[in-house]
């Protein structure tokens, strides 16, 4: 699919989309109602402490994805979280075939679920795949993070989604 045929198809789904959540059940990953249960308004407000804290909370790595696709770019969350899985890949078999699906995916020019990433990390990432070892990816990995550290997170963390959830957890309270 070309990039103007993706653009057209991103842009005719968005009179279906929406930044609010008044019902969690599509963010919340397992039971939401018994997650949103769980969910403690200290667990939610710690998410604005750090980037990193809200990717490590189950919930917050959920509601932070259903904050993206409402703008569309959740691939820079799904290339991230494919490249934290990739570290994780022990067999030397599978290395690289599981390198080369996430470039294909993320990384090339004209990837189905292209990630936005300068040149040079580009073209350092593609030399990279010649030998693929399990910081192949690092660069763009970090480029990717820091994308959504400065602009993603700030934006989610003044967005409906997150205010609508913490006000939720906060009315279970009174």
């Amino acid at each position: 699919m070309s990039r103007e045929s993706r653009m057209r198809t991103r842009l005719g789904c968005l009179s279906h989309k929406s930044d609010s959540y008044n019902d969690f059940t599509a963010i919340l990953p397992d039971k939401p109602n018994r997650a949103l249960k769980r969910l403690s308004t200290e667990e939610a407000t710690r998410w604005a402490d750090s980037f990193d804290v809200l990717l490590s909370h189950k919930y917050g790595l959920a509601a932070f994805r259903a904050f993206l696709k409402t703008e569309f770019s959740e691939e820079n969350l799904e290339f991230w979280l494919a490249c934290e899985d990739f570290k994780k890949t022990r067999s030397a078999a599978k290395l690289a075939s599981k390198a080369q699906r996430i470039f294909e995916e993320f990384i090339d020019v004209q990837a189905p679920r292209e990630v936005n990433i300068d040149f040079q990390t580009r073209e350092l990432t593609r030399r990279n795949m010649q030998e693929p070892s399990l910081s192949c990816f690092d660069q763009a990995q970090g480029k990717v993070h820091s994308l959504m550290e400065k602009d993603s997170y700030p934006r989610f963390l003044r967005s409906k989604i997150y205010t609508d959830l913490l006000s939720q957890t906060q009315r279970r309270l009174s």
